[in-house]
C-alpha cells in the first residue's frame, strides 16, 4: 500500500505522474480539492472503492464504488475528510478490485 502524494494543478500546467495501483490499495491525504485519477489499461473493467469513515446522524456512510471500464479512466473525488479520513492516520483509503495495468495519480486543484 502506497501513500499517493497529491500533485498540484497550476496555471503553468501539470503533467501528472502515475504509479501502479497497490495490490493492497493506496492512501491519500484528504481535502476538498483532492481527487484521484485512475487509469485502467486492462481488457476488463475494475472497481475502485473509497473506504468511507463518516457518519450521518449516527449512521455509517456506505463506501462508494466507481467502475472504471476496460481501457478507460475515471476522475474520483473530492476526497473530503468528513467522509474518508481514517481514524488512525487521517488518510483516505482506496481499494482496487484488480491492479494489473492499473495506475493512479492523486491531484489537487
Amino acid at each position: 500500500m502506497a501513500t499517493l502524494t497529491p500533485q498540484v494543478v497550476s496555471i503553468a500546467g501539470l503533467t501528472p505522474t502515475y504509479t501502479a495501483a497497490g495490490a493492497s490499495g493506496d492512501k491519500v491525504s484528504c481535502g476538498e480539492r483532492t481527487f484521484i485519477h485512475v487509469k485502467n489499461a486492462s481488457a476488463s473493467s475494475i472497481t475502485v472503492t473509497l473506504t468511507a469513515t463518516g457518519s450521518v446522524r449516527g449512521q455509517a456512510v456506505t463506501s462508494p464504488t466507481v467502475s472504471v471500464p476496460a481501457s478507460g479512466e475515471r476522475m474520483i473525488g473530492p476526497l473530503t475528510a468528513d467522509l474518508f479520513a481514517g481514524a488512525t492516520d487521517g488518510l483516505a483509503a482506496i481499494g482496487y478490485s484488480a491492479t494489473a495495468t492499473v495506475t493512479a495519480a492523486a491531484l489537487r486543484i
